[in-house]
């Protein structure tokens, strides 16, 4: 059971990658995307990093709710 709920986490994480439009902006190429989460994980952990994830976190938000509103209305 725990095997199954891992894998749904994950393939739900490449969702979230495909939805935000990486996977076009780096034409489908693993390294890109891996560097880029690399570089996103450095500021995470920077000196700036509760800023950096509230900010993340407000603008994921946003766009969470931005897309159910586009799909309540007809």
């Amino acid at each position: 059971m725990a095997r199954r709920e891992r894998t749904r986490h994950l393939i739900e994480l490449g969702g979230l990658i495909q939805k935000a439009g990486l996977v076009e902006l780096a034409d489908d190429d693993r390294a890109t995307l891996y560097g880029a989460m690399l570089d996103l994980a450095a500021r995470a952990q920077g000196d700036d990093a509760d800023n950096v994830l509230a900010l993340w976190k407000r603008r994921g938000k946003r766009a969470f709710d931005a897309e159910a509103e586009g799909s309540n209305t007809p």
